[in-house]
């Protein structure tokens, strides 16, 4: 176990602006302390200076601090519920020129798996995707659409014959899909959020945070949604106090603001 975790999470929050305070520090140390011990940094200290110098190993850390998992169509149980219940409601009550947001994106495999749930709704040219991510390297990667055959399991075989393309073992998404989204970086513990949103996904992010950052988080998606939009979680979370923030559950990860 590496020492001066204390002066470690300063350092890189002047570096990278993300607060390490607002994670679990036993899990998010232990991920830390075997990076560092592999690229073979004796104390935080040095590895801060190698981080410092080093602009491939700041970006590697920074990839491996948010944790990105991600395949399309996670969870299909949820997407069932999005495609049959949720946008119809939504396009009820909000219109076809509808706000969507995507938080910690990741790869892309979500807000193009939105992209593509809205088409059977909408002209592709009606659906705009705000997708965000704290980590560059996975906004760049978004932006190329390039994706492994497991990444793509689980989307409907009509959207896989219309809208991917093989090269060699991969698989490219249609550049119609990709205008759908604009992708950002953002930090959801520190930047402003977008206003009047229909739509928010933030889904398997939350669960690494401190109960107190994730109230703040819920409390700010709250304040980002237009009346009756819609916040879209992840299966494994909950929001114990959604009643007091003043969210109604439609779902056990659907929520609805009042």
């Amino acid at each position: 176990m590496l020492d001066n975790y204390e002066g470690f999470k300063a350092e890189v929050l002047k570096l990278t602006k993300i607060d390490l305070n607002c994670y679990k520090e036993k899990q998010m140390r232990r991920r830390i302390d075997t990076l560092a011990t592999k690229n073979n940094a004796s104390s935080y200290e040095e590895y801060v200076q190698m981080l410092k110098k080093d602009k491939d190993l700041f970006e590697q850390f920074v990839n491996f601090l948010t944790i990105n998992v991600s395949e399309f169509y996670r969870n299909p149980d949820q997407w069932k519920l999005l495609d049959e219940n949720v946008i119809p409601k939504l396009i009820k009550d909000h219109g076809k020129n509808l706000k969507i947001w995507s938080a910690a994106c990741s790869t892309g495999d979500e807000p193009y798996s939105l992209a593509m749930a809205f088409s059977k709704f909408m002209p592709l040219s009606n659906i705009h995707i705000i997708a965000t991510d704290i980590d560059k390297q996975v906004l760049q990667q978004a932006q190329v659409g390039l994706y492994n055959e497991k990444s793509i399991a689980g989307v409907p075989e009509e959207f896989k014959k219309k809208y991917f393309t093989k090269v060699g073992s991969s698989y490219q998404i249609a550049d119609e899909i990709k205008k759908c989204v604009t992708f950002k970086e953002h930090n959801l513990l520190k930047d402003p959020y977008p206003d009047d949103c229909d739509l928010i996904l933030c889904r398997n992010v939350v669960i690494y945070f401190t109960d107190e950052a994730k109230d703040e988080i819920y409390k700010k998606f709250y304040a980002s949604l237009k009346k009756n939009g819609v916040l879209f979680i992840g299966s494994t979370e909950q929001i114990t106090n959604y009643k007091e923030i003043g969210f109604t559950r439609l779902s056990s990860f659907y929520f609805e603001k009042q």
